[in-house]
């Protein structure tokens, strides 16, 4: 299954010069790295990320995260990913642009390409 990763454009690119995402400062303060379903990444933009920017959306191959990565509940009970360690970028399968519409909500991707 592919899990995704909202994230500032300078974030990754820090990421990508250290060969490994350690996560955003809410990352870090919890402990963890959180992760969306399909079914929850548009959700989760618009609660945590609307009206932002410079975003891009990750596609990450969650078989290749091992036993660090936990289904465990937030919202309203739902099931999240969270990787209890840095994200190998080998581990992604594709990186996009999350551009954000005028209304602040964000024009996503088509999550299967």
């Amino acid at each position: 299954m592919t899990i995704y990763k909202i994230t500032p454009r300078a974030l990754w690119q820090q990421a990508e010069a250290a060969g490994e995402f350690t996560g955003a400062p809410v990352d870090e303060a919890d402990g963890f790295i959180h992760f969306s379903t399909a079914e929850q990444v548009k959700e989760t933009a618009a609660k945590h990320f609307a009206g932002q920017s410079d975003l891009l959306l990750a596609a990450i191959d969650e078989a290749a995260l091992g036993k660090d990565l936990r289904y465990e509940p937030s919202r309203g009970g739902a099931l999240f990913p969270h990787l209890y360690a840095p994200l190998p970028l080998s581990a992604v399968l594709w990186v996009k642009p999350l551009p954000a519409n005028e209304n602040g909500t964000h024009a996503f991707p088509d999550l299967d390409a």
